[in-house]
């Protein structure tokens, strides 16, 4: 079901896409943060997950419009995004999260800077700040272990440290600005993810077919983070299965051989880390029960991937997840003799 706040503005090069899923306390300053830009040429698409608490009936609109697109359920943050790009008609598409606060000078930095690359630039991302510590990085885009780790870059380091542009593995779609060529080649993203990962996921395909990626200080954003809020199994869960769907979908036979004792030490690392073993065991079943259709996708992105197998093999890291092995080994025994006195 569709349902328009007021008519979106025609002929302008960029839309803005707000996933929501009961964002109510966050929607109104995201919204009204966006009509503050300095830069005006976009429309705003707010795609409702099936929020249950009103915080898609009231948007107001100001010299911007939004256009309200609600689903009748939640399917998850993969899906909304695909709504939003498929409604949307302009050349460039921003995806921003819910529980942000964009600076005014936002969206005309991204801009710029877009215009200014040439079409192997697919996406640059925002510098994502703590909300609740403006001093602090929450996000200056991800990057992906052959551990099977993702990262935040940056995440909790002063941001005064990242005011230098620089390429990263992908992404992140909380607030990053797209081509909308780029995500025709790609495919969109994997709603099968649901949540978490799937940018990562869309940016490792990306690279796959030789797109490459910026981060860009001068555009910034405060974040929440969580601000929609997920039980903590939910989201062990996801991110366990979608980590696997990754490295199956995207990495070639070659590699996965190369580096499956990593991947290996990278899943029992979790298993200890995340401390949720039944939200472990319900994420490998999930991606168990995806391994056909896995698979189909897996010939396709392989057969079209067009840097080489050595280039392949740079694009991921060899750091390990902080704390050690050890650590956690250390703690979770200290835990256990805790509980026995």
């Amino acid at each position: 079901m569709s349902k328009s706040r007021s008519r979106p503005q025609k002929d302008v090069p960029v839309t803005v896409v707000i996933p929501n899923w009961n964002g109510k306390k966050w929607l109104t300053p995201c919204i009204e943060a966006l009509d503050r830009q300095t830069y005006r040429e976009f429309k705003i698409i707010v795609v409702d997950n099936g929020s249950v608490d009103g915080s898609a009936d009231n948007i107001q609109s100001g010299s911007i419009p939004v256009h309200v697109e609600k689903l009748n359920e939640n399917t998850g943050f993969a899906n909304a995004a695909n709504v939003g790009i498929e409604r949307s008609d302009t050349p460039y598409v921003a995806l921003l999260n819910s529980d942000t606060e964009v600076f005014p000078d936002w969206l005309s930095s991204l801009v710029k800077r877009m215009d200014s690359c040439g079409p192997e630039v697919g996406a640059i991302n925002s510098l994502m700040i703590q909300m609740d510590n403006p001093s602090l990085v929450d996000d200056a885009g991800d990057s992906l272990s052959w551990y099977g780790i993702a990262t935040k870059n940056g995440h909790g380091e002063p941001v005064e440290d990242f005011q230098h542009e620089m390429e990263i593995f992908s992404p992140c779609a909380g607030a990053a600005l797209y081509r909308r060529d780029f995500l025709n080649s790609v495919g969109g993203f994997d709603i099968r993810f649901f949540a978490y990962l799937e940018d990562v996921d869309l940016g490792l395909r990306g690279r796959l077919l030789g797109y490459k990626y910026l981060f860009s200080p001068a555009a910034r954003v405060l974040h929440k983070s969580h601000g929609s809020g997920i039980k903590s199994e939910l989201y062990v869960e996801l991110t366990v299965r979608n980590r696997l769907y990754i490295f199956l979908k995207c990495i070639p036979a070659r590699l996965l051989l190369l580096h499956a004792p990593k991947l290996l030490y990278g899943q029992v690392y979790m298993f200890l880390h995340l401390r949720h073993p039944l939200s472990i065991i319900k994420g490998f079943l999930g991606f168990i029960l995806e391994l056909h259709p896995l698979l189909k996708d897996r010939r396709k992105i392989q057969k079209e991937m067009t840097i080489s197998i050595s280039d392949a093999n740079q694009l991921l890291t060899m750091e390990k997840a902080y704390p050690t092995m050890w650590k956690l080994l250390s703690e979770g025994f200290k835990r256990r003799l805790s509980r026995q006195n």
